[in-house]
């Protein structure tokens, strides 16, 4: 129950404060634990991250991949691939992958991410493989390079979520010309 507290705590300051919001001090003050405390759980932050990694991806994944199970052809496919990972951008384990992502981590954190990301893209490798292009991969990576702008784009509040959506869905299935 207190290695959960933690990363709940862990979450809540990612998400309200980025990185360097993620300190020890913090997360014995919002567990009510001693600092000291928090070390018998956690070696550094860098352990926080890699076990928030492990535990949080594979949920969003699951949510990903379960909205394009459900979705009916290809293109319905891609486009629940894009808008299901647009619309967790303000779930709270989002935000705190997010933070992860863009801070400086150690080897085994970055991989954990890296492998997740890479679980996430596979996913609609063969989908892309349906439908008919030469190098699947590589286009589902491309695809992710758009979703990831797309959250990027979605977080700085400029444009209302749902037309960064939309935007997104549109380059993903008609490339830069619209359609």
């Amino acid at each position: 129950m207190q290695r959960a507290a933690l990363l709940d705590a862990a979450r809540s300051l990612l998400s309200e404060g980025g990185t360097e919001a993620l300190t020890f001090p913090a997360l014995a003050e919002r567990t009510g634990l001693a600092r000291s405390s928090v070390y018998e759980y956690f070696r550094s932050r860098a352990a926080v991250v890699e076990e928030l990694c492990e535990v949080d991806f594979p949920v969003w994944a699951a949510e990903v991949e379960a909205a394009t199970a459900v979705a009916e052809g290809p293109e319905a496919k891609v486009e629940a691939y894009v808008r299901r990972q647009l619309t967790l951008v303000g779930d709270r384990r989002h935000r705190a992958v997010v933070a992860i992502s863009a801070s400086e981590l150690d080897a085994g954190a970055r991989e954990k991410i890296r492998a997740a990301h890479g679980a996430l893209v596979a996913m609609i490798v063969g989908v892309l493989g349906e439908m008919g292009h030469a190098e699947p991969r590589l286009a589902a990576m491309m695809l992710q390079g758009v979703v990831d702008a797309a959250v990027r784009r979605i977080e700085l509040g400029v444009e209302e979520p749902e037309v960064v959506a939309d935007a997104a869905v549109r380059m993903a299935l008609r490339g830069v010309l619209g359609g």
